[in-house]
Parts: structure tokens; C-alpha cells; sequence
């Protein structure tokens, strides 16, 4: 006899990557908590916010690190934590919460270097960097978006909440406007080239720093040399193909 009820679903819907984990947690209960604490003290920008000048001729050494915590508006610090919500949370997962942590520091902290770097680069929109101020969690969170890509090069993210892209494509064209905008000094007050400092620290973290940058490059001049006494004396590898592309870091 047929039930008059229609039987259950083994389906389950779900939004976004999942519950927050206990390091993505605590970064937007700080952020959050910075944020509220900003709204009555004005003075927290100005002393916690990161400007390259103030670091090198003041020695104000904290503020490449308090920089991340700030934000300049509810939409600002919205976005970056419902950001590093959606591509944070998975890599936690997998990484383990205390590599997640140290890594969004590494790429935060990168972030303010390279914008330093290149404020004494002959180009006028970013010889200004040097004086303007910087605030919010954007360097590091692009830095978890281009660790995202690279595990994950062919996931789709919707951009502008409607195109689908793969992570990887996604990722070059963000660094491509970002590249564009700081060369022309525009943005309306972004930051951009903080987010090409959080894209190229997470690279460089997760191709050279975990298996020593260093070492790395030794590895790479090694295979130059031997490639080239190959082709010089015409010997040929044989065997399968070779595996400096087939790398995983």
C-alpha cells in the first residue's frame, strides 16, 4: 500500500563552506571588536593604521600588524569577513588552524612590506603609498584568495555574484585590475597595491616558504645547469617527462 506521505529526501542544502572554524573565528571577533572600538575612538586609525613613513622614520612597528584589524566603514569590514569566511574555511580545514593563522599573518604583514617596496618606485601614483595611510584586512584576505586558486584552481566563484569563474582565472583578473588601478592611482581610496602584496606574499609563502625559498631556487638553478649541459653535449633524459612542472607544494 502506497504511503499518502512523500517520502523523505536524502538531500541537505547548505550555504557557503560551512561553520566558521575556530581560527577564522577568533580574526572576526577581533576585527569586529576593533571595529566597534574605532566608532568611539577616533584616534585608534590614526595611531594603529599603516603608513609607510610613520613606520620607517618613526619606528612605529606595530602598525603593519594592527593595520589588519582596522576598517573604514560597516560595507568594508563586511565584505573582507564574509570573504575570508568563504575561502578561509575550507583551507583551515585542511591546513589546521595554526598554519591557517600563521599564514594570514604572513600575508597580511607581506602585504604592508610590498606596499612599502614599491612607494619608492619611480611612478607617481605609487610614490604616494609612501605617505597615505592603509586600513583593513584586504592584503590578507587576498593572500587566502590566491591560496584558494592554487588548491583549488578550477572552482568556480561567481563574480559580481552572477558569472561563474574558475579560481584561478578569477584570481588573475583581480590582480590585473588591482596592477591597473595602483599604476593609475585610481581606486577611490583602495588600497590595491595592498592586495597585490597579499597576492604575491601567499605565492611566494606556499611555493618557497614551505619548502624554504631558498632551497627552492638552489633547485631550480640545479636543473638550469643540467638542462643546459644536456642540450650542450646533446644527451637527451629519456624516461618520462620532466618533473619540474608537476611539482606540488
Amino acid at each position: 500500500m502506497r504511503s499518502r506521505y512523500p517520502a523523505t529526501s536524502n538531500f541537505s542544502y547548505s550555504f557557503g563552506p560551512g561553520p566558521v572554524t575556530p581560527a577564522i573565528k577568533a580574526i572576526i571577533i577581533a576585527n569586529v571588536a576593533a571595529f566597534v572600538v574605532s566608532q568611539f575612538v577616533d584616534v585608534l586609525n590614526l595611531r594603529l593604521g599603516f603608513v609607510p613613513d610613520q613606520v620607517l622614520r618613526q619606528a612605529q612597528l606595530w602598525q603593519p600588524v594592527t593595520y589588519m584589524f582596522l576598517h573604514g566603514g560597516i560595507f568594508h569590514i563586511l565584505f573582507n569577513m564574509l570573504a575570508l569566511w568563504m575561502f578561509g574555511v575550507e583551507l583551515e580545514r585542511m591546513w589546521g588552524s595554526r598554519f591557517f593563522t600563521k599564514f594570514y599573518f604572513v600575508c597580511g604583514v607581506g602585504a604592508a612590506a610590498v606596499q612599502t617596496l614599491v612607494s619608492f618606485l619611480p611612478v607617481p601614483a605609487l610614490q604616494q603609498v609612501y605617505y597615505a595611510q592603509t586600513i583593513g584586512a584586504s592584503g590578507a584576505i587576498y593572500g587566502v584568495l590566491m591560496a584558494y586558486a592554487m588548491y583549488f584552481p578550477n572552482r568556480p566563484i561567481y563574480m559580481y555574484f552572477f558569472f561563474p569563474v574558475p579560481a584561478k582565472y578569477f584570481v588573475m583578473i583581480m590582480g590585473g585590475i588591482s596592477l591597473m588601478s595602483s599604476l593609475q592611482g585610481t581606486g577611490g581610496g583602495i588600497a590595491h597595491t595592498t592586495h597585490l602584496g597579499g597576492l604575491l606574499a601567499g605565492y611566494l609563502y606556499l611555493k618557497g616558504g614551505r619548502t624554504h625559498l631558498l632551497a627552492e631556487l638552489k633547485y631550480r638553478y640545479l636543473k638550469w645547469r643540467i638542462n643546459r649541459m644536456r642540450r650542450r653535449f646533446d644527451v637527451h633524459p629519456g624516461g618520462r617527462a620532466d618533473g619540474v612542472n608537476r611539482r606540488v607544494h
